[in-house]
């Protein structure tokens, strides 16, 4: 499933491939400051990203209202903006071009992707992060046909449906209001006996008459044949498991990063997140992160951006030391 227009990925691009003094992977907050940065120091700069719509993550949101100097604007229009400004500048934005290995050949960093071969002196690697799994039975079964990790995405088809969503935080309490909108109930499962989501959020969800709440609660198993039908849950103090009917299933359970591709090239911490200094520097020379995929204390789309100015900073004066 999935709602997003195409046409963000029109006029955008460029012929895949080709030497640039720096290489940005990803283009959520933290790759379009970077893009951002770097093409106003004047460096020759790509932003590649696998999605057709700029933003990442954050693209997925319905409202944003935490980045400084925006009242409120949509992810996907946050995402757009953030383009705009980078490609003013000079800077390219491949979208739908997947990278799928990152070689350090010494003086120059080589890339490839799908549709090309890219040589460069810098990298700024911001992948982001993507949504955890469940991991329970009939949850890979139903992906796509009543189990979401994006409720922009797909809340357009549960219309007058049953919901439940899985998570306490910030994007599950987010999403169960945007998906009010739209379906017929919606109900918060969370583990836990509260919310973890900021107060002015959760003040929203307790007052929405047409949200309520499973309180202490974990999934075992997505219920259907055909079509999914239901939750099998489990009380986490009783341990007494129930079944609970429901058209659809939008989970929030926390975030895996996407660092997979410079595991031999950066230190990961347990969880798989890229250690960095304060300059947003790997282990690796010249190799850079920034963002959501980046071991840091707080996640949230203006913290990635400053990430990626701090990177798109570094990589210039490493640039300029290495002629």
């Amino acid at each position: 499933m999935g709602m997003f227009d195409i046409s963000y990925a029109k006029g955008s691009s460029q012929p895949s491939g080709g030497e640039f003094d720096v290489v940005i992977i990803g283009a959520g907050p933290a790759g379009l400051a970077s893009a951002i940065y770097a093409s106003r120091a004047k460096l020759k700069a790509v932003v590649i990203d696998k999605g057709i719509v700029p933003g990442g993550q954050i693209a997925t949101t319905s409202s944003v209202e935490d980045y400084p100097g925006i009242e409120r604007i949509s992810g996907e229009g946050l995402g757009q903006s953030m383009k705009k400004a980078a490609e003013s500048f000079g800077a390219i934005i491949n979208l739908g071009e997947t990278v799928k290995s990152i070689k350090d050949s010494g003086k120059l960093k080589q890339i490839e992707t799908g549709k090309g071969k890219y040589s460069t002196k810098a990298i700024i690697f911001a992948a982001g992060a993507r949504f955890k799994k469940l991991g329970v039975p009939g949850e890979d079964k139903f992906f796509g046909k009543g189990v979401s990790f994006c409720a922009v995405c797909d809340a357009p088809f549960f219309k007058g449906k049953n919901i439940i969503v899985i998570g306490g935080g910030n994007s599950a309490v987010e999403e169960a209001l945007y998906l009010t909108k739209f379906a017929g109930k919606v109900t918060i499962m969370h583990r836990r006996d509260k919310l973890k989501a900021d107060k002015v959020i959760q003040d929203r969800a307790f007052a929405n008459k047409n949200i309520s709440y499973i309180w202490d609660s974990e999934a075992v198993e997505v219920l259907g044949n055909e079509t999914l039908t239901g939750l099998r849950i489990k009380n986490t103090k009783t341990n007494i498991i129930s079944d609970v009917p429901c058209d659809g299933i939008f989970v929030y359970v926390g975030m895996d990063p996407n660092s997979d591709l410079v595991k031999d090239l950066a230190d990961l911490d347990e969880q798989g997140y890229i250690m960095t200094n304060e300059r947003m520097e790997t282990r690796t020379k010249g190799l850079y992160a920034a963002g959501d995929v980046r071991k840091s204390p707080f996640k949230q789309a203006i913290t990635a951006s400053g990430d990626g100015a701090i990177a798109a900073h570094e990589a210039e004066k490493f640039i300029e030391g290495s002629h």
